[in-house]
């Protein structure tokens, strides 16, 4: 397990270390928590919501700094690939699954750090956490989030040589599994149909979970969220892992 704690500790020493990452990636979270936050808190009403809609969609803006910085974080393989550094650590005598897993859990930590400071300006902003397990709870569902969309994000960087190809295929997806996701509207209010589709993504039980963790309320069964979240976060650190084994420099 030494490589994978190394490589993990690279990648949150990089993070720590690039100070214009960690404010850049605040940029959106911030637009959309003052705007939507504060803008429409005194128009919208939700029934049974007694935090208003700002407290609504603190859940969805964590869920979603953690996606972005997660799913992101699968551009370090491509970088690693241009520098030579992958394959460098290709041709060691260590597993190939065990570097896949130190990137996985690096990048987990870097976006669940990310989340975390959004959690933390959001008490600000008159978050009030319900319960200390309660904040354990979404503690637990960031991280399944961060590990998930991070081995999704590896699994997509594996089969790509292009950087910038790379951004745009990611932005092409990540931003319908954050809209999609419940993050800033209930599921209830939806047509049938969108609300089909929003039960297949996978990003929407890892808000509600996050929002009864932090409110105690949510549209999903909390622990029906929590065993779909784990299945989809095994899947992919699976699939991520069979995929990196194959990568070829």
């Amino acid at each position: 397990m030494d490589i994978v704690y190394t490589i993990w500790l690279r990648n949150v020493k990089r993070y720590l270390r690039s100070k214009s990452r960690i404010l850049g990636s605040l940029g959106m979270p911030m637009f959309l928590l003052l705007v939507l936050g504060f803008g429409l808190n005194s128009v919208v009403s939700l029934p049974g919501m007694s935090h208003g809609y700002i407290g609504f969609i603190i859940p969805g803006i964590i869920s979603m700094s953690v996606l972005f910085t997660s799913i992101f974080s699968g551009i370090q393989i491509i970088w690693d690939k241009q520098f030579g550094f992958l394959k460098e650590t290709l041709v060691a005598p260590v597993s190939r699954i065990e570097i896949m897993l130190g990137q996985t859990v690096g990048g987990a930590t870097t976006a669940l750090i990310q989340g975390i400071i959004i959690l933390v300006i959001s008490l600000f902003m008159g978050l009030k956490i319900t319960s200390i397990p309660g904040f354990a709870l979404a503690i637990i569902f960031m991280i399944l989030i961060g590990l998930s969309f991070t081995a999704f994000g590896i699994a997509c960087a594996s089969r790509m040589e292009d950087m910038h190809g790379f951004q745009l295929i990611m932005n092409f997806v990540v931003f319908p599994i954050f809209g999609l996701s419940g993050a800033l509207f209930p599921i209830d209010s939806l047509p049938p149909w969108i609300r089909a589709l929003t039960m297949l993504d996978p990003l929407t039980y890892g808000v509600e979970g996050i929002r009864y963790g932090l409110l105690g309320t949510s549209q999903i069964d909390p622990v029906l969220s929590f065993f779909v979240l784990s299945g989809f976060t095994i899947f992919m650190v699976v699939f991520g892992a069979y995929l990196f084994r194959k990568i070829s420099i």
